[in-house]
């Protein structure tokens, strides 16, 4: 006989997408590369000084040896010395390590320039120099644009919650055995994208406002009070609220011009300051489950001329909401109050083209508000300055 079950009845709709929540990763087939700390450490430990550093153990030649090895490579002596004490090799495993691997695959061929290999990874790269138009405002913080040609990716399903985000994981390991690896339902996929590379000196000295700080601590303080949220979401750093709402924004006009749908688009944000190397990107993408992968509609868009229009048309559409002044004025919107000056009138998009669920989405840090500078708030006076137009 079945034990009685005292837990409360909650009538939902049929096919209301919260009734499932999946718990996925994807992954990039991308060649893996080193990044700009990991090169820097394999050059310390390939010096013809490092093992005399490691024998000295801390001893009074340790800093003068680390001095010369720092001259030569180009880092400080604190860093060589850390190498020497094996302090780079904390334990990481997760997201961000493939992510760390995507980036600095995505850095190499924007310096690249044109790419001429046929593989599964195919960008064309348009690095500061060779990025001529649009507003000075844009090109001063934009670093790079790659137009993804081709790009393989791997879906993998680990499980899904039901009803709740704080309810109980199923897992969906396919294993039959423990002492295995775990076996997840996948999806491969082809597709093409638009990668944008942003400067890290504009983003510094953006982010060290104390506006652009106080405002994102409020995302901060609300994730922190979420125990699903901390494990989940991403840290709600300035820079990783702006770069994901410009993402949004991307996606939003961009459907209006590749022949996508918003919903068939999807997002990956790189936007970190707690990574041995600090990254500032997003890729806009799409991908298609056949092996011929897409038409070019959504690459094509991604040549300099043609995607600075698109970006000063995606931050026209965000300057004013349908809900405003309701949504310019709000700092609780979203999931669980996880959203401030973001709602479906003008930055939310389909929450499967989202990392983090239609969460962590601010238009003031990316516009400015009257109390707070925005990343990309200097773009629309300009333009509108350019024309005659009073903002």
């Amino acid at each position: 006989m079945s034990e009685p079950c005292d837990a409360d009845l909650v009538a939902v709709q049929r096919g209301a997408t919260g009734n499932y929540i999946a718990d996925r990763v994807s992954a990039l087939d991308i060649p893996e590369e080193k990044t700009r700390s990991e090169d820097l450490i394999a050059k310390v430990r390939a010096h013809d000084y490092f093992q005399r550093l490691v024998d000295d153990n801390g001893g009074p030649k340790s800093d003068m040896i680390a001095g010369w090895i720092a001259d030569e490579v180009g880092v400080d002596a604190d860093t060589v010395l850390g190498v020497a004490h094996g302090e780079e090799h904390a334990a990481d495993t997760g997201m961000h390590v493939l992510k760390d691997g995507e980036w600095a695959a995505f850095v190499k061929k924007i310096a690249s320039g044109k790419d001429r290999q046929i593989s599964d990874f195919v960008v064309d790269g348009w690095p500061t120099a060779s990025i001529t138009s649009g507003p000075s405002e844009v090109r001063s913080v934009i670093a790079g644009i790659g137009q993804v040609h081709r790009v393989r990716e791997v879906r993998a399903l680990k499980g899904f919650r039901r009803h709740s985000p704080s309810a109980s994981f199923i897992s969906a390991d396919l294993g039959r055995d423990p002492r295995k690896r775990s076996v997840y339902p996948s999806l491969e996929l082809f597709g093409e994208g638009i990668f944008l590379q942003f400067d890290e000196e504009a983003l510094q000295a953006w982010e060290s406002l104390p506006d652009v700080r106080a405002r994102a601590q409020i995302l901060m303080d609300r994730r922190d009070q979420l125990e699903w949220a901390r494990s989940r979401l991403d840290v709600p750093e300035p820079r990783f609220i702006a770069l994901h709402t410009i993402a949004h924004l991307l996606i939003r006009r961009l459907a209006f011009a590749s022949g996508y749908s918003s919903a068939a688009l999807q997002e990956r944000v790189y936007a970190s300051t707690e990574r041995p190397d600090n990254t500032a990107g997003v890729l806009i993408y799409t991908a298609a489950g056949d092996a011929q992968g897409t038409l070019g509609g959504l690459v094509r868009l991604g040549a300099p001329d043609l995607l600075a229009p698109l970006l000063v048309a995606a931050l026209d559409d965000a300057d004013v909401c349908s809900n405003d002044p309701v949504c310019i004025e709000s700092d609780r919107q979203g999931s669980s109050q996880l959203n401030l000056s973001a709602c479906h009138g003008c930055a939310l998009v389909s929450e499967t083209s989202c990392e983090t669920g239609n969460r962590l989405l601010d238009r003031q840090l990316v516009l400015g508000g009257s109390d707070v500078t925005g990343l990309l708030g200097g773009v629309l006076p300009e333009v509108r300055a350019a024309l005659g137009v009073g903002s």
